[in-house]
Parts: C-alpha cells; sequence; structure tokens
C-alpha cells in the first residue's frame, strides 16, 4: 500500500522545484551537455532499432546473404573449414566447377560465411557470383609453392619484375563473362608481409602475383568488399570490357609494402570505379595499357574510364597515375570528386622515349589535396624498360589534358609539369585553382616545354609557360616562353 505524502510536504518540494528548475535551465553548459546526450542517444537506439531492436548486451544477428542468382551453394557445402589453418583450395574448385555447369540458367552463386578460409590461388567461371559475409575472410596462403606459375603479360615482354614465367594471382579469371564479387563488406586478404620481405631480400626468381587478377573478360562488378594485403598489385583487370569498381575498401602498409597498387586497369575500356578508400603501398589507381615495344605490339589502349568519389593516400607513390607503362595509350579519362590525403603525390601522368603510345583526353575536376608534397605530376623521364629491345625514338603524345576546380591545403609543389624537347606537353589548360602551401618559395608552379592556357585566377601563379585567359574566355597574354624549364627537384 502507497504511503499518502503530505500536503505540506508536497507544497515545500514543489517550491524547491520551482526555484530548482529556472536556475538549472540558466546553466547553458549544463544545458547543451544535456541536449547532446539525449540527442546521442536517440541516434543510438534509432540505429539499433534498425539492425535489430534495441539491445545493449547482445549483438545483432549476421545479416542473410542474398540471393542473386538462380542457384547459391555456401562454401561449406564443399568441405571448407573456416578455421584460418585448414587449406581450402578444393573445396573453393569444386564450387566453381558447380557453378560452371550452370550458365545457361543463369549461373550460380557461391557464399562465403563468416570466418577465415585459407586458400590457394583458384580460378573463377562465367556467371559467377562470388559473395563474401559480413566476418567472412579468405585468405592467401603464403607459401609461393601453391601460387600457379603462369606466361608473362603479352603486353610486358619476359616479364615485370623478372624475365621468365609469372606468379598468377590468388583470385584468377581468363575469358570470362558476367563476373560479381561483392558482399557485406567481407575481406580478401593476400597476407602479402611474406612476399614483400622476400622482394626486398631478392629471394623470388618470379614475378610476384596480384591480388585479384581478372584478363579478356567482359562485364565484371566487384563492389562491397576489403581488399588488403596483396602480394603484388591489389586489382588487376587486364584487357577487360565493362568492369565496374564500386564501395570497395583497398588497404596495404603505405610504407615496406612495394608495388601494391590499388587497382590497375591494364589495356581495358568502358570502366568505372567509384565511391572507394584505397591507401596502399604505391600508387593508388594506375592506368596501364602495356610497356614499350611490347605495349606497342599489343596495341590495346585503355580508354573511356571514369574514376570519381575516392578517398585515396600513398605515401611512395601517386593517388591517381597514368603510366608509366602506357604503350598502348590512354584517352578519354575523367577524374572527379577526389581527395588525397597525406601523399607523397596527388596525381601523376609518367612516361618516357621509348614507351610510344599516348595520353590525351585526360580530364581532371575537382580534386583536393590535404598534406600532399607535389600535387598534379607530369614526367616524361620515367626511364624504367623492360630491356634494351626498346625503340628509343617511339616518343609518346601527351596532349588536352585539363584541371578544373582544384584545391587543398599543406601542399609543397602544387604543380610539376615536366615536358621535354622530344616529348613536349600540348594543351594543357588549369581553370578555378586555389591550393594552400607549406613553403613560400617563388618557383613551385613548375613548368618545362609545356603548351597550355589559364582561365581566370588561380593561386599559386601559374608559370610563364601559358597562355593567359579572362574568365570570359579572352585572350589577355600570349606566352612566348613555352619551351622555358623551370624544374626544382630540391623541394
Amino acid at each position: 500500500m502507497l504511503e499518502a505524502l503530505p500536503l505540506g510536504r508536497f507544497h515545500h518540494q514543489r517550491l524547491d522545484l520551482k526555484r530548482w528548475f529556472p536556475t538549472f535551465l540558466s546553466s547553458h553548459k549544463t544545458l547543451f551537455t544535456v541536449l547532446w546526450i539525449a540527442a546521442f542517444a536517440s541516434v543510438f537506439v534509432w540505429q539499433r532499432n534498425i539492425v535489430d531492436g534495441f539491445s545493449i548486451f547482445r549483438r545483432a544477428p549476421a545479416r542473410a546473404m542474398p540471393k542473386l542468382r538462380p542457384v547459391a551453394f555456401n562454401l561449406t557445402e564443399f568441405g571448407a573449414v573456416g578455421d584460418g589453418v585448414t587449406l581450402n583450395t578444393e573445396a573453393f574448385e569444386k564450387a566453381v566447377l558447380a557453378i560452371s555447369k550452370l550458365g545457361k540458367k543463369g549461373g550460380g552463386q557461391l557464399n562465403v560465411p563468416p570466418g577465415r578460409w585459407l586458400t590457394a590461388p583458384f580460378n573463377l567461371t562465367s556467371h559467377m557470383t562470388l559473395f563474401l559475409a559480413e566476418d567472412a575472410e579468405m585468405l592467401g596462403i603464403q607459401d609461393e609453392k601453391y601460387w600457379t606459375l603462369m606466361p608473362p603479360l603479352p603486353s610486358y615482354g619476359y616479364g615485370r619484375e623478372h624475365h621468365g614465367p609469372r606468379y598468377g594471382s590468388l583470385i584468377h579469371g581468363q575469358n570470362l563473362k558476367d563476373i560479381v564479387i561483392t558482399g557485406h563488406n567481407g575481406t580478401i586478404n593476400g597476407q602479402g608481409q611474406t612476399w614483400w620481405k622476400k622482394y626486398r631480400q631478392k629471394l623470388l626468381n618470379n614475378t610476384r602475383g596480384p591480388l585479384v587478377q581478372i584478363m579478356w573478360s567482359s562485364d565484371i562488378l566487384i563492389s562491397n568488399i576489403t581488399l588488403r594485403d596483396s602480394p603484388f598489385w591489389t586489382l588487376h583487370p587486364y584487357d577487360c570490357k565493362n568492369i565496374t569498381v564500386r564501395n570497395v575498401t583497398i588497404l596495404a602498409p603505405v610504407l615496406e609494402a612495394p608495388n601494391t597498387d590499388g587497382i590497375d586497369p591494364d589495356s581495358c575500356e568502358d570502366m568505372v570505379i567509384e565511391d572507394c578508400y584505397i591507401s596502399v603501398g604505391d600508387d593508388g589507381i594506375a592506368i596501364k595499357s602495356g610497356w614499350d615495344q611490347y605495349g606497342i605490339s599489343y596495341g590495346r589502349p585503355s580508354k573511356n574510364i571514369l574514376i570519381r568519389n575516392l578517398v585515396v593516400r600513398s605515401m611512395v607513390s601517386a593517388g591517381v597515375s597514368i603510366g608509366s607503362e602506357m604503350s598502348g595509350g590512354v584517352s578519354n579519362v575523367t577524374v572527379e570528386n577526389l581527395l588525397v590525403w597525406s601523399s607523397r603525390r596527388a596525381v601523376r601522368i609518367k612516361t618516357a622515349p621509348g614507351r610510344g603510345g599516348y595520353v590525351r583526353q585526360i580530364t581532371y575536376r575537382n580534386l583536393t589535396f590535404d598534406n600532399v608534397r607535389v600535387g598534379i605530376v607530369i614526367k616524361t623521364d620515367y626511364n624504367e624498360h623492360p630491356d634494351e629491345g626498346y625503340d628509343r625514338k617511339a616518343l609518346p603524345v601527351l596532349e588536352d589534358i585539363s584541371f578544373t576546380s582544384v584545391h587543398g591545403q599543406g601542399v609543397r609543389v602544387p604543380v610539376r609539369i615536366h615536358g621535354s624537347e622530344e616529348i613536349p606537353v600540348r594543351n594543357v589548360t588549369f581553370r578555378d585553382m586555389s591550393v594552400g602551401l607549406t613553403y613560400k618559395k617563388k618557383h613551385i608552379f613548375q613548368c618545362a616545354f609545356v603548351q597550355g592556357r589559364v582561365i581566370g585566377t588561380i593561386f599559386p601563379a601559374p608559370c610563364e609557360n601559358l597562355d593567359r585567359y579572362d574568365e570570359q574566355g579572352k585572350l589577355v597574354n600570349h606566352s612566348a616562353s613555352q619551351n622555358m624549364t623551370d624544374i626544382d627537384y630540391d623541394f
């Protein structure tokens, strides 16, 4: 039975409340704190309700893997064990074989459930979806004796790092159609640490393999997964068409992880890379098309490539590169809405005498540099060659390159365009550029053998090689110093 509260006592407490409440509200700091906590708690409750109802002490169950093909298999059906120790190559191969028989029925899906699934390299098949659940991690075996040796890529001659056969990729595919690698942000982990160490110690006799390599294929979608610690290049589509890479995270140590490029489109066309985060030990993205005389002979350009909405970090190389292996040509590339942070370079085009080919119709738009040593780089003396058989008279053509809306802070050298008498850079355009500097030296917009224009006012002041136009596109000053050289690598 509840005890009745005496009227006098109730009246006294009500008066105390009246005195206390205005005092409490008068404290802005206290009020702000209470409101902030309430807002945070409401968002927390809302998010948990969306997932699985509010529960502080238990974790929401794993999301069900959607069925994206007429037939779906679970990796465990083929005897796989996700303990991080059992070798599951045979299970993957059996699953792929089962899916290969379903092509006329729309293909099949292989679900990789939560767990750590150790495997040696294996091949995909057409009309296949590889789906990695949340907390699923595929692990590449570190012993190179399990990695298949393959012939050198035809556009690279006798080998990229060593003459002779090269190691294949952990996940490989050739002459395929309709390939999907996706999931609930599961991970494919190349466990590249052993490979990097042996490479530095010169203990490998063959070129290292990529993490994922798909060759001579079309209609490829890679989305909603994490790729990490590749032995070599991470994602390498080679001579492929119609490729989409979306919502992918690519990771490797930013130092001491040699040649772990993020995505290397190589002689590819009709490709979109969007909404990705990349932090690796070499170029975040490097568009390629073959190496010197072998790339010229193979003759397959990279073209029609859209790169957008990326955050990239590269302490060793550049956020987004074209080349240096570009001998088949690179054209019609757009890079937009790109943030490069804490990196050595932001965007770079690199080539050399002997490459041949061309880089043209390249558009950069909405670039942001945050704490980057050199923002924009065009380099024409990247003298690394497959052998002595290259043609020194095979000179690349660099032309029709535009930079619009370039901003940032903490940049040491915003622009370094190093053309040469042999390889001038033609028809370069800058518009709407304002980059905060870490060094207030005079020669920080560096040029050599460059022809082009600046439209409107940009900061820092451009080099004298470029024509000046006002915002309406009217010529203000024609440059007579296109061959002027003002390159300083000392800062």
